[in-house]
């Protein structure tokens, strides 16, 4: 049980380059197949950190690597969305540059403090983590994008700003803050309480 967290892990990584492979040489064929693969990378990502919890194998590693783990896996399916509806990704240019910047923000703003990059498993960032699970499976399986879209957009700039929020308010790098308020309660020395379901 304590590799468990690693193996899911790793299925997520091995995922990625399998989307991305499949949108481009199988193109609309392979659209419902990739929507599988999508919702069980999501499940891989919801249980790797609750069994970590729950057998005590929560790691500075283990988040580290399971954040940008996160970061090439969602990567993939946007790259996938580009190969199979290159016309609506164009027209959302401003919106995905936007979340771009924002997620550079989040990473030059925590290695410039604490020499590290950001891992904060906030909860806002996991609301927008199931924006993002509504807003491929508009893209890739009904080739729509429209208010879902707009969704993940408004969610990742405002879980982007949460987070360096977080990583301005820290006195020292650390993983798995809830909010910004969370931080802010940590920088004036109270205790925070941590669940297995959450962080």
């Amino acid at each position: 049980m304590k590799k468990l967290p690693y193996l899911l892990i790793g299925i997520r990584f091995i995922l990625a380059p399998v989307i991305v492979l499949m949108a481009y040489f199988k193109g609309a064929e392979s659209r419902f197949l990739i929507l599988g693969l999508m919702y069980f990378g999501l499940l891989t990502d919801i249980f790797d950190g609750i069994i970590a919890r729950k057998v005590g194998v929560s790691s500075e590693k283990l988040r580290r690597l399971d954040s940008q783990t996160d970061l090439i896996f969602w990567l993939s399916l946007g790259i996938a969305s580009y190969f199979l509806n290159p016309e609506l990704i164009k027209n959302e240019w401003q919106g995905i540059l936007l979340i771009f910047v924002m997620e550079a923000l989040c990473y030059i703003v925590s290695i410039w403090k604490f020499g590290k990059e950001t891992c904060t498993h906030a909860f806002i960032s996991k609301m927008w983590g199931l924006s993002l699970v509504i807003a491929f499976t508009y893209l890739i399986g009904f080739q729509q994008a429209g208010w879902a879209c707009y969704l993940t957009v408004v969610l990742g700039f405002v879980s982007h700003i949460d987070v360096i929020l977080i990583v301005l308010l820290l006195r020292k790098w650390q993983y798995d803050i809830p909010s910004s308020y969370h931080a802010w309660k940590i920088r004036n020395g109270k205790e925070r309480k941590k669940t297995v379901f959450f962080n």
